[in-house]
């Protein structure tokens, strides 16, 4: 039986009930009237009667519930109705339409604007999608239309001696690399991107000095200065994830820095904070960072394809934490990862020196800004 069928059986079960009750009622009381009022054989053929008009009384009923069950019934289904029909037409190319249902708000119009709601997330999933893989197919070709292109050169000039070989191979090998770079990206980002099942010890400090002394050597090359403040900060999450997290970080401030610049990382129990100089960022321009191949400033010298930042929010959504990124006033960004208590151990405070790894380092955080956020989500 569908909804409205049994919402109408309902419906009269329940005036049926009401009226045999009202009516049986209404006999009794009349029967006793009159036995009491009228001679023995003139009472009989009286309530006889009475009773037929009752009975007819009370089928009446029945058919008018029946009718006014079905007429209500279908009146308060309409909004799932509305809901269906626009279930069925919604496709992925489809997915401007909404159900706006107007009315009180009851537990329909709740259910209405969730639909409206969960569309609204779709689309901009589908959108966001869309670009990702337009995006990802860009970035695709680049390196390997640079490779057909020196291959294509070498072949036709039949005069290529072996440096000439030798440069074709080294840009052939440079553009494998890149590829290879943004494959590894991919699949971290794609990983990141469902909710972590593996939660083993992982502290956010020794994360960071082995993210600063893998870019140690990149970091002298652009004569970065990178300063460590790290107290010990350990969690539980997923280790690769979490290490990923924070090299994506410290490499997306070097990179994304200036000549004699600065990278200030920071560790506290559930946070860790990377700060760098760098060009103006304006205010409206952040929140496009942490998008997949965003990259503010298409001249920069910075490698990558634009998925450091996206990557870390990913891999922060899957570990419920929460990513803040805000424009420092002369320049640069800073970048801030809060994990929930659930997941950051709360050892007893205690700052420790870290020795210099590579390039530049040391110990101190002088100049540093003031933490965005404090605490935890």
């Amino acid at each position: 039986m569908t909804v409205r069928a049994r919402l109408t059986l309902l419906y009269t079960l329940l005036f049926g009930a009401s009226a045999a009750l009202l009516l049986g009622l209404s006999a009794w009381l009349v029967h006793r009237h009159v036995n009491r009022t009228l001679p023995a054989g003139f009472a009989e053929d009286a309530l006889a009667q009475l009773d037929f008009q009752y009975a007819l009384a009370l089928a009446g009923t029945l058919v008018v519930a029946v009718a006014l069950g079905w007429v209500v019934a279908g009146r308060a289904l309409a909004p799932l109705r509305r809901v269906t029909a626009l279930a069925r037409r919604v496709t992925q190319e489809r997915m401007d339409e909404r159900i706006a249902l107007k009315g009180p708000d009851d537990e329909l119009h709740e259910l209405a604007d969730t639909v409206d709601g969960m569309l609204d997330r779709l689309a901009a999933a589908f959108d966001g999608q869309r670009r990702f893989v337009a995006n990802a197919s860009h970035e695709l070709r680049t390196p390997l239309t640079v490779i057909r292109a020196e291959v294509d050169v070498a072949l036709a000039d039949p005069d290529s001696d072996v440096e000439d070989l030798r440069r074709m191979g080294e840009a052939v090998l440079e553009a494998t690399d890149r590829t290879q770079e943004l494959l590894e990206s991919l699949m971290v980002l794609a990983r990141s991107q469902q909710a972590t099942t593996r939660h083993e010890p992982v502290d956010l400090s020794s994360a960071a000095q082995a993210a600063v002394a893998h870019t140690g050597g990149e970091a002298a090359d652009r004569h970065v200065d990178v300063r460590l403040d790290l107290e010990p900060a350990p969690m539980y999450g997923d280790r690769p994830l979490i290490d990923r997290l924070v090299a994506n970080l410290v490499e997306n401030a070097i990179r994304h820095n200036e000549p004699g610049g600065h990278v200030d990382v920071t560790t506290r129990p559930g946070l860790v904070r990377v700060a760098n100089t760098g060009r103006l960022i304006r205010p409206e321009d952040v929140r496009r960072l942490a998008e997949p191949f965003e990259r503010l400033h298409r001249d920069c010298d910075g490698t990558g394809a634009g998925l450091g930042l996206s990557i870390v929010r990913a891999v922060a959504d899957a570990h419920d934490a929460q990513l803040s990124l805000r424009p420092r006033a002369g320049g640069g960004l800073v970048a801030e990862v809060s994990f929930p208590s659930d997941v950051a151990a709360r050892p007893r405070r205690r700052s420790r020196a870290i020795p210099a790894v590579g390039g530049r380092l040391r110990g101190d955080a002088d100049g540093v800004d003031r933490p965005l956020v404090r605490g935890h989500r």
